[in-house]
This record gives structure tokens, sequence and C-alpha cells, in this order.
């Protein structure tokens, strides 16, 4: 193995935490920690030698860790520089991974579905479900999910997945109502899954190949946020029934590290009868026009 091949996961956390720790930074005013605004600034936000002032830290030291050289950093440092950027609880470990201090555990790869897992996703039925790996590939789904999303689940291998959805269908196609509000948290608990798979090909090379296929994504993940999933309203639409309001919550699957199931639970009855409507008439779940 080549010193570049040993060295790449290394040098690729570095280069994520620098530039977390630069949009962090770039958020927080004087004002927000009780500092005088002081002289006009070229940039928004703390100034390095704040951050370190308030952190407690040597000011070479946070630029160096903002610089993404490879320097020690303990626990405790660690928290007075999240306490200062106001990290939450997503970004507090998203920094201890990328500091690789006290890094939490890596799931292994998500292992063969459980043979009982088809029958559980078409009990759920009408309330659409999958299961997907950490990476958002939907890897299974009931009817429920098919008759609301049939783009995805009928589309190639590579682009069944949930943010390559969100993110790629043309206005006229897309489920997603409610983008705006959830695009950027759907990004940011990406983020949070991705931080573990650093220096693995296949996640570099599909948020590549996403950001190259969607400016708004790519402007969503050069943010840098970072949060937990978590349960969440959604609004999707279809062409045939109209809008359909859910609730989607997700649960870990047993025997298959770093897969999830993701559940939509219909918020009215409404909601509830125009899905059952579309698996019922699967005429109605099929869209009148491709691309």
């Amino acid at each position: 193995m080549s010193t570049m091949t040993r060295t790449a996961g290394p040098d690729r956390r570095r280069t994520e935490l620098a530039a977390f720790l630069r949009s962090r930074r770039a958020r927080i005013t004087p004002e927000d920690v009780g500092m005088p605004p002081g002289p006009r600034r070229r940039t928004p936000g703390l100034r390095r030698e704040e951050v370190a002032q308030l952190a407690g830290v040597g000011v070479t030291w946070y630029t160096w860790l903002e610089q993404g050289r490879p320097i020690n950093a303990s626990p405790q440092v660690l928290d007075a520089v999240a306490r200062t950027l106001r990290l939450d609880g997503a970004e507090r470990a998203h920094l201890y991974r990328l500091a690789e201090t006290a890094e939490l555990p890596r799931p292994a790869p998500a292992a063969g579905l459980p043979e009982d897992l088809p029958a559980i996703l078409a009990g759920l039925d009408p309330m659409p479900a999958c299961v997907t790996n950490a990476r958002s590939d939907v890897l299974a789904w009931n009817r429920g999910y098919a008759a609301l999303f049939p783009f995805l689940v009928n589309a190639p291998e590579a682009e069944r997945n949930t943010l390559w959805m969100t993110f790629t269908l043309p206005p006229c196609c897309n489920p997603f109502v409610n983008l705006a509000e959830e695009g950027p948290l759907f990004v940011a608990a990406f983020r949070h899954r991705y931080s573990r798979h650093l220096g693995e090909p296949g996640w570099r090379d599909f948020v590549r190949r996403l950001c190259e296929a969607s400016p708004e994504f790519a402007r969503l993940w050069a943010r840098q946020d970072v949060a937990e999933s978590g349960s969440r309203l959604k609004v999707f639409r279809h062409a045939a029934v109209g809008e359909v309001a859910a609730r989607a919550t997700a649960f870990d699957v047993s025997g298959a590290p770093g897969a999830r199931m993701v559940v939509y639970r219909p918020v009215s009855p409404e909601d509830r009868e125009r899905v059952e409507r579309l698996i019922d008439d699967p005429d109605l779940a099929v869209h009148d026009h491709v691309h």
C-alpha cells in the first residue's frame, strides 16, 4: 500500500475538520458572545483569536486546528471549543469524529436484511415504509412506499436513493412539497452519518455526483451543517391524489448495522385515504409522463 493511500483518510478528516470549524465560527457574531463588535470586519463571525480567547486555548494551537494540521486535541480542549462555537449534540459528536478524539464506534457495513423484513414492511401498509442504509440507498419497501414514490423504486439502482431523488427530480415530478424547510435538515443529517465514512470511495463519489447534479445540494453541503435524524413532518404531492402529509420516523434494523426502517405515518384520515387509493389502483400510482 502506498504512502498516499495510507494517509488519505487522515488528510480527508483534517480537511473536513478545517471546513467545519470555519463554518461554525462564521455563524457567531461578537455580540452573540458579549464582545464589542469592534472595527469593520472583512468576514462574518468571530476571528480565530477570539475563539481561542473564549475557549481558553492558545491562538496558534487553535489556528493550526482550524487549518487541519495534524495536532493532538484532548476531549477537554475540544469541549471548550465546542462550547465557544455553540455546537449542539450532533455537531459536537461530528467534531470529535473529525478530530479523531473519543470517536464514537463505527457501525459495521449493512449486512443482509433480516428474513422477516418483507413481511414486516407489508404489514405496515398502507403506511409507506422503506429500509435504507446509512447512505440513504433504498434497500426494500412496501406497496405504500412504491405507490407514493414510483420514480424512486423504479430508478436504476445507483439512483435509488432518497437524497438523490429529493435533489435531482425536476419540479414537475418531485414529490417533496416542503423541501425548503426539510432539505437543509436532510443534508445535515446525512453529513452526520458521512463523517463515519470519510475516505470511503463510494461515499465520496456519491457526494461528488450529487453536487454535480444538484446546485441546491452542493450549496447545502458547503454549509457544513450537522444534525441528528428525528421524526419530521413531510409533505408530498402526487399528480393523481394531491398532497399527502406524513410524519417520518426512523428505526434501526436489528441484525443489519447501518440499516434503518423509515415509516411514514399519514397525519390525517384524508392523507391515509389518498395513500390507500394509490395502493388499490396501480394505474393511479403511475405518473402521466416520463423524462
